[in-house]
């Protein structure tokens, strides 16, 4: 999961996650990290469209950005 978060800070790329919100809703997110410390991260949230934190502790899953595969005629 860091291997992911930090991959995405160095080389500016999107990342997936599942991530357990403050209000106990789970979330499906698409980010760029701008961002590392300790406990959080603060990176750019394609669902808000803007920058945001997230605490580490509240990621339920992190994984490569999903692109859509376009058919071939």
């Amino acid at each position: 999961m860091n291997g992911l978060i930090a991959k995405s800070f160095k080389e500016n790329l999107p990342v997936e996650m599942i991530y357990l919100a403050a209000n106990n809703q789970i979330t499906h997110r698409r980010i760029i990290v701008k961002e590392i410390h300790d406990r959080y991260f603060k990176a750019f949230c394609f669902l808000r469209n803007a920058d945001r934190l997230f605490k580490k502790e509240n990621i339920l899953s992190v994984m490569p950005e999903r692109r859509k595969l376009l058919k071939s005629s």
